[in-house]
């Protein structure tokens, strides 16, 4: 949800903030995977699929085009009918979006063998650790949890929009039982970029991917 493009009003509610946000513009983002979740998930064997925050679905698509049954879920349904438009243009039967408030949403336990987000964060109300634990209780066992989140400011600048959340202390706040869940990386990792000049960067992804036992 933290994909930064327009800025509506922060005193809306999070559903009219996000909603605004995409009827605003005709595209708000790239499309493409998010780069570090692929390098997570493209060795894993395809299952079935949660993506939180999924906007107009990049992640989703990708996740379809692997092998997986995937739903992307998020608040605006904007985003969501975008999603939905581009799944079928590429007729990808196993790319599902739905419009739900995941403050209020709770998934079916030991359902699911991927919970995604990727830069899951708002500048509106979110109660964004308690959302992250409740969709780690739709994993069955074996099953991935997989965060990414903005570690740093890009390597262009010394300002964020948002909030940033370091790996270490995402894993701090998740508190993820270790009867329960076998912890695979816990990191702060560059990904190559391009400054607005046109100059070589890089982003600093804080990246949390932790097993169900």
């Amino acid at each position: 949800m933290s994909r930064d493009a327009q800025h509506p009003d922060e005193s809306l509610t999070p559903a009219a903030y996000w909603e605004q946000r995409y009827t605003d513009a005709d595209r708000v983002w790239s499309g493409k995977v998010n780069a570090t979740m692929a390098d997570v998930v493209g060795p894993l064997t395809p299952g079935t699929a949660i993506d939180l925050g999924c906007g107009e679905g990049g992640d989703v698509l990708w996740l379809a085009e692997q092998g997986w049954h995937a739903t992307g879920l998020d608040i605006s349904p904007t985003a969501v009918e975008r999603g939905r438009a581009e799944a079928a243009a590429r007729g990808l039967e196993q790319a599902r979006f739905e419009a739900v408030d995941l403050e209020t949403w709770r998934p079916q336990p030991g359902t699911s063998d991927l919970v995604t987000a990727s830069f899951f964060q708002s500048r509106v109300a979110l109660d964004r650790i308690a959302i992250l634990r409740r969709a780690g209780t739709a994993l069955r066992p074996g099953g991935h949890l997989v965060i990414t989140a903005h570690a740093g400011p890009p390597s262009w600048s010394t300002e964020h929009r948002f909030t940033l959340h370091p790996a270490a202390e995402q894993l701090e706040q998740l508190a993820l039982p270790e009867p329960e869940w076998e912890l695979l990386i816990a990191e702060d990792r560059e990904r190559p970029a391009t400054a607005p000049d046109g100059s070589a960067g890089h982003h600093l992804d804080a990246l949390v991917v932790a097993r169900r036992r």
